[in-house]
């Protein structure tokens, strides 16, 4: 399953002090979880800066905060890049559950693997179990992401690989090359918050509708009591007449 193309709808400026008079934007709140790396900085840094840095130290968990404009909707993007010092086979568990604050306060998540290194695409099935066991609901959005598209001779996982496993799991899936093609990442990131903004909406639609009970109909109301008016006085109308 590939994201649609939507680049051309997108503006991301730094986050202005907040001002009482101003409208506060939504909060969007995203994790990016894989496996060590697998360009998870280098990822949010392009999208952010559209500057690709290859090596970085590294990452400890930073959080990157934003002010996107997405389709017109205005937006308070966070993002947390999370440690990936961890591969299927040792401790995966445990690195999981240390995670566990990171995918409760989360909105939605990118899954991202490298083509090149076949244990970091093996650590995605747990990390997208772990995200539905913290969100039972199945609604945080999830999109899976293949990334270092461009480093063909050294792949170690196939494309069909990448999207038989997002069918399984129901997930959206797109392979990028994040020094190569910003439009790529850019379409990711913006997809998701796109998502997240919907499934906000819709929570609050639901909350309104909770809260606020629907109000009978004054008008049918009044046709009842008329009703019941014009029958009792037809009822009456012989009697008087004896």
């Amino acid at each position: 399953m590939r994201l649609p193309t939507m680049s051309g709808h997108f503006l991301l400026t730094p986050i202005p002090e907040s001002s009482s008079d101003c409208l506060l934007p939504k909060d969007i709140k995203l994790a990016v979880l894989g496996a060590g790396r697998v360009g998870k900085s280098a990822m949010i840094v392009r999208f952010l800066t559209k500057r690709f840095i290859g090596d970085y130290e590294p990452n400890t968990g930073k959080l990157y905060s934003r002010l996107v404009f997405v389709e017109g909707d205005q937006l308070s993007l966070q993002i947390q890049d999370t440690p990936g010092s961890f591969q299927a086979q040792d401790n995966l568990s445990q690195a999981v559950d240390s995670l566990s604050k990171c995918v409760q306060w989360a909105d939605g998540f990118l899954l991202v693997y490298s083509i090149t290194d076949y244990n970091s695409y093996q650590s995605i099935r747990p990390l997208y179990q772990h995200i539905r066991k913290v969100h039972p609901d199945l609604k945080a959005p999830i999109i899976i992401v293949a990334n270092k598209g461009d480093l063909l001779h050294a792949r170690q996982v196939q494309t069909h690989d990448g999207i038989q496993l997002a069918n399984e799991l129901g997930s959206l899936f797109l392979e990028i090359s994040t020094s190569e093609n910003y439009e790529d990442v850019c379409d990711v990131f913006q997809h998701l918050c796109k998502e997240v903004s919907k499934l906000h909406s819709l929570s609050g639609e639901r909350r309104r509708a909770s809260i606020i009970p629907r109000p009978r109909s004054p008008n049918m109301q009044d046709l009842k009591r008329r009703f019941k008016q014009a029958l009792s006085s037809k009822v009456k109308a012989p009697s008087t007449l004896g």
